[in-house]
């Protein structure tokens, strides 16, 4: 998900000081997560590991997998957090971390962690769309409540997707259409709903941003900034398409090279705290750790309260062996 350039939050000095002692150890992370997320995550991890520095380096989906490929023959961080399963199944990356099973590691679905230890996936985000009610009227349009619904006329030049080159958001939707709908039917419906995007935007979250502020009337992005903007007052109706939600899960791992394995296993400890595992429910439609809260904005905005009920039965293994193929296909039918 979702920003072109870096972002570095340092959880040492200003709000985000995590420990100001001469003793402190450090380690550097990277992350995908939302910005808003990491500065709320290092929050309380700053009140929980006290002695612990927290480094951490923000990039897409995309970039950041470019970033850590590019570092592979000298690796700068300790620790992936929060970064898309399909790209954390890559051979290449894989090879790049060590096995490690932390604390509470048994509160994690088998199938949300490697039978090896070299991942684990405590949260994730969901597909929706951000539609825009006042828009919508104007246009005339009936409420969409499936992918097939957007190819509607009315929704020409209405309708704003992330792409999938650098969003994970953007990869997880076209990847789930064409699993549910099989390669032919998959690629033609995309080339069809082609005729009615407005634009294709590098975040996962920025489609529902612009769809809130009036400029678009559907948003293709992810149901927590969904679930923001509601509680913020826009204007918008999250609807979860009828064909079920793609979905993807943010994974965290060790990375072999580390210098500071200690600190950096501590770190991953925590992601499966109890205060962690609460924090995510406040962002989060999709925590995979047992027991852990579901928000009353989720609840609000119409998500059920066993949301496996409405999502898509994604294959990550396959969504992983395909990317660079279907990326590939992306760029040469379908990107402006």
């Amino acid at each position: 998900m979702l920003r072109a350039t870096a972002t570095w939050v340092t959880a040492i000095g200003a709000a985000l000081a995590v420990s100001a002692t001469a003793l402190a150890e450090e380690i550097t992370v990277y992350t995908s997560l939302e910005e808003d997320e990491v500065a709320h995550y290092l929050e309380i991890a700053k009140q929980d590991m006290p002695d612990l520095e927290v480094n951490v380096l923000r990039l897409s989906t995309g970039d950041l997998g470019a970033r850590i490929l590019a570092e592979s023959d000298n690796p700068r961080h300790d620790v992936i957090w929060g970064w898309a399963l399909t790209n954390m199944l890559d051979p290449r990356i894989l090879e790049l971390t060590e096995s490690y099973q932390p604390a509470g590691i048994d509160r994690v679905p088998e199938r949300f962690r490697d039978s090896q230890g070299r991942w684990f996936a405590p949260q994730g985000y969901m597909a929706t769309f951000c539609v825009n009610k006042p828009r919508l009227e104007e246009i005339g349009a009936p409420m969409p409540t499936s992918w097939n619904d957007l190819l509607d006329p009315a929704f020409e030049g209405e309708v704003v997707m992330p792409n999938p080159v650098s969003s994970g958001t953007g990869y997880l939707q076209i990847a789930s259409l064409i699993q549910g709908m099989g390669e032919d039917k998959g690629w033609q419906f995309l080339e069809d709903l082609d005729a009615n995007i407005g634009q294709y935007i590098k975040s996962g979250s920025r489609p529902c941003r612009v769809a809130r502020a009036g400029e678009y009337t559907v948003g293709a992005s992810f149901a927590f900034i969904a679930l923001k903007s509601i509680e913020e007052g826009y204007p918008i109706e999250m609807v979860i398409p009828s064909e079920g939600a793609g979905y993807e899960m943010e994974a965290n791992a060790l990375m072999a090279s580390s210098t500071k394995k200690d600190a950096a296993r501590q770190f991953l400890d925590w992601t499966l705290s109890d205060n962690a595992v609460a924090a995510y429910a406040k962002y989060k439609a999709l925590v995979s750790v047992k027991g852990a809260p579901m928000s009353q904005a989720a609840l609000d905005a119409g998500l059920p309260e066993n949301v496996e009920d409405v999502l898509f039965p994604m294959d990550f293994e396959k969504s992983a062996q395909e990317r660079s193929d279907i990326l590939d296909r992306w760029r040469r039918d379908i990107e402006r």
